[in-house]
C-alpha cells in the first residue's frame, strides 16, 4: 500500500537532523540510492512501474508531486516537500513525478540493484498484471 512514512525528526537550534535506517524506518533492505535533480520546469519523471522494486522517495529540497496511478485509472496525488518524511511505493506501482519546484532534490531509495528488465513501462501491460 502506497504510504507516507514519518522519519525521525531531531529538533535544534543549530538545524535539524532527520536519519533513516532499515528496518525501524526503511521496510526492506537498501540495494540502491538515486537522486532526480535540475528537471526544468513542465518536465515529469518516471511514467512506470517496477515488477519487483519497492522505493521511498524523500523531497531532500523544494517540493514535487508524485501521481500514483491505480490499475482501474483512479488517480492519487502525494506532494512532497518535507525533507522529514517520505512515499513508500510497494512494487508493481505506476507513478511519475511532476511539478518540480526550482532547486528540487528527490532522494530515491530502492530495495533493488537497476535492471532494466524490472522496469514495467506499458501501461496496458501493468493494468494485465496481478496486483496485491
Amino acid at each position: 500500500m502506497v504510504k507516507i512514512i514519518d522519519f525521525p525528526k531531531i529538533q535544534d537550534p543549530r538545524g535539524n537532523l532527520t536519519f533513516l535506517q532499515h528496518p525501524s524506518q526503511i521496510p526492506f533492505k537498501i540495494e540502491r540510492t538515486f537522486w532526480t535533480y535540475d528537471v526544468p520546469g513542465g518536465e515529469s519523471r518516471g511514467g512506470h512501474a517496477y515488477f519487483n522494486q519497492k522505493e521511498i522517495i524523500v523531497a531532500l529540497s523544494g517540493s514535487f508531486d508524485v501521481i500514483v496511478t491505480n490499475p482501474d485509472g483512479r488517480l492519487q496525488k502525494f506532494s512532497l516537500n518535507r525533507s522529514y518524511y517520505g512515499l513508500y511505493l510497494p512494487a508493481k506501482t505506476w507513478r511519475h513525478i511532476e511539478n518540480f519546484s526550482t532547486n528540487s532534490l528527490a532522494l530515491h531509495i530502492s530495495s533493488e540493484v537497476f535492471s532494466t528488465e524490472d522496469y514495467i513501462r506499458d501501461y496496458e501491460l501493468f493494468k494485465k498484471l496481478e496486483h496485491v
